[in-house]
């Protein structure tokens, strides 16, 4: 059996489950885990400049990003609008059953069109009846003999790029993005099969920094002391298999059911119940299965002290399958359980920035995909310290 596995930012090619688990049970047997490199040290300014926010918030939107699981637009007409950083837009997918994505912004007065989500025919803008087709075409305008000059032809809303792949749809902000649009659309192969269905979409404001936010699901190191009566009971404490693969990381979290694997033929290995892979899709999304069901988390930068995390949670059990479902419950409710744990400790991090005790945070050799992100987003911000 090998010593504890050092990993390389340049890894591609992900191990397949089997690989995984054998990590696992080296790990177990040798006491130890998946380590970095090296470690990173990221200024507390970082977190608390409205310069800085603002440099991120510029970059992030010359890439491609997860918007949503497929199966949150469900059909024709069916819409959602929120802020992807900082610029309000709306998808909605076509009568055609394509996905289209706007700038949410009426191009009389600039007033939203759209919010939250639902199901349209067109979009009315609340101010003064523009109305808008599924397709971003400006269909109608009261009294319009009040604008002689108007070409209708050219003010419908203006669109984002948008692609629907894997299913996952994906928007970019600037178009310029597109020179990373095929290593995000690749690693998403898989991720979310086509026989899931949504079974339920949640939101929360948290008042905390999104990188911090973001820092919570990428490693192992917090479980013991924060999860003492959640995941602990049913996980291992800072024991992971972490792998990079471009910008992106995989963290598998093995349970400790995972043990009942041993004395099976690996032929018959089967991870539902023995682990959870964590996705993190750079920049800001996070993809992990769990007994029954796959959670597709969006973390939203609202200002440099505020996020919005948005949760789809979607399943393979059918929506008529009461025992099933109550067994994906029990689980959601255990992870929901966790997750207001993490989000303590969050808010108390972002509050304890203003302590004025820290330059800088600190990322050991447990803590490499959250190196990793440092690493990537300091590589695109050219001129940033």
């Amino acid at each position: 059996m090998t010593d504890t596995q050092h990993l390389s930012s340049n890894t591609r090619t992900l191990l397949d489950d089997e690989a995984v688990i054998r990590r696992v049970f080296d790990h177990i047997d040798n006491k130890n885990t998946d380590i970095g490199s090296e470690c990173w040290q990221e200024p507390v300014e970082h977190y608390q400049s409205q310069d800085h926010f603002d440099a991120e918030l510029s970059a992030l939107r010359k890439q491609f990003t997860i918007y949503c699981p497929s199966s949150a637009l469900d059909g024709p007409g069916a819409y959602s609008a929120r802020d992807v950083y900082g610029i309000p837009i709306v998808v909605v997918r076509s009568k055609e059953g394509t996905v289209n994505a706007f700038r949410n912004a009426c191009r009389h007065r600039g007033v939203q069109v759209a919010e939250g989500c639902g199901h349209a025919k067109s979009f009315v803008c609340p101010y003064h009846a523009w109305t808008y087709g599924l397709d971003g075409s400006l269909r109608g305008v009261p009294h319009e003999h009040g604008f002689p000059d108007l070409d209708k032809s050219q003010r419908g809303l203006v669109p984002i790029k948008c692609k629907e792949e894997n299913g996952l749809i994906f928007v970019c902000i600037d178009a310029q993005g597109a020179t990373v649009e095929n290593e995000l659309l690749g690693n998403t192969v898989g991720l979310i099969p086509e026989t899931h269905r949504l079974h339920e979409t949640s939101s929360i404001e948290l008042p905390a920094n999104w990188k911090i936010v973001l820092e919570s699901f990428l490693e192992g190191y917090h479980i013991r002391a924060t999860h003492t009566n959640t995941f602990f009971p049913l996980q291992f404490d800072n024991l992971n298999v972490v792998e990079q693969f471009g910008r992106n990381s995989r963290l598998c979290f093995p349970y400790r059911a995972v043990e009942k694997l041993r004395n099976m033929p690996a032929s018959q290995w089967n991870i539902d119940l023995s682990l959870t892979y964590v996705y993190h899709l750079f920049p800001n999304i996070l993809i992990s299965n769990h007994p029954g069901f796959k959670a597709v988390v969006v973390l939203e930068p609202i200002a440099v002290d505020r996020t919005k995390q948005t949760t789809y949670i979607v399943t393979a059990v059918g929506a008529n399958d009461t025992d099933s479902l109550a067994l994906v419950d029990s689980a959601l409710a255990v992870v929901n359980a966790a997750i207001d744990e993490d989000r303590q400790v969050i808010m108390s991090g972002q509050r304890g920035l203003a302590a004025n005790a820290n330059e800088h945070l600190e990322f050991g050799l447990f803590e490499s995909s959250i190196v990793h992100f440092h690493s990537t987003m300091k590589s695109l911000m050219p001129g940033k310290t």
